[in-house]
């Protein structure tokens, strides 16, 4: 079965200590709740992806792509927002992006 998720929330930019960035949408609130319990069902059934990770189809305006959301106890989900979408999208850092996601 297919859940589908909705949730508006700010891009924002983690920049590494090797001089790369990523940004990342966190996905927390009632979204992230529903996301822990579709984790903690997965790791009853031993599919859970590796770190904890869930595979996901995520639509951003027009854009959809797969990925993985990865878990993080500080701030919830965090969806990797790769620079093709947001080029494609027009969003940046800082903007509010709203995001469905199918997992």
């Amino acid at each position: 079965m297919i859940e589908r998720i909705t949730h508006t929330g700010k891009l924002w930019r983690w920049s590494g200590s090797s001089g790369g960035s990523w940004h990342f949408l966190t996905i927390d609130g009632e979204a992230g709740e529903a996301l822990s319990g579709t984790a903690l069902m997965r790791r009853m059934e031993k599919t859970l992806g590796g770190f904890g990770s869930l595979k996901v189809s995520a639509t951003i305006g027009d854009s959809q792509f797969r990925t993985s959301l990865f878990p993080s106890k500080e701030l919830g989900w965090l969806l990797p927002v790769k620079a093709s979408v947001r080029k494609a999208e027009g969003i940046g850092e800082g903007d509010s992006v709203a995001v469905t996601l199918e997992v």
